[in-house]
């Protein structure tokens, strides 16, 4: 199970460095997402699955389950709706004033 999770790892982070070295803004915008889907999934992985309690102060149990993990999936993920949200506006803008998603060809000059 531990393999087949590692080679999805492995393919996201290689989708998503190839569509980022694209030229295409969306291109970029799909790879960066790409790219955090697979440092979740790296981040659950080397966490790996514990079992026992929930954290709570209260609760008397002989073994707890690490909330860290947790904790920084779901900072990433916020942090990267944030940066995605960012992007889609910058790649509108961008598009608007020069009539195109190319990187290359958005030097400031309208067609």
């Amino acid at each position: 199970m531990e393999i087949l999770i590692a080679l999805a790892i492995g393919v996201l982070f290689t989708v998503g460095v190839y569509l980022v070295l694209s030229k295409s803004l969306l291109r970029i915008l799909l790879g960066t997402t790409l790219l955090t889907h697979g440092v979740h999934l790296l981040l659950l992985t080397m966490a790996g699955l514990k079992t026992g309690a929930s954290p709570l102060l209260g609760e008397k149990a002989d073994s707890y389950v690490d909330p860290l993990p947790q904790a920084l999936i779901l900072t990433s993920i916020v942090i990267s709706f944030g940066v995605s949200a960012f992007f889609i506006v910058l790649a509108y803008r961008a598009y608007r004033s020069a009539g195109t998603d190319d990187v290359e060809g958005s030097k400031g000059e309208r067609p």
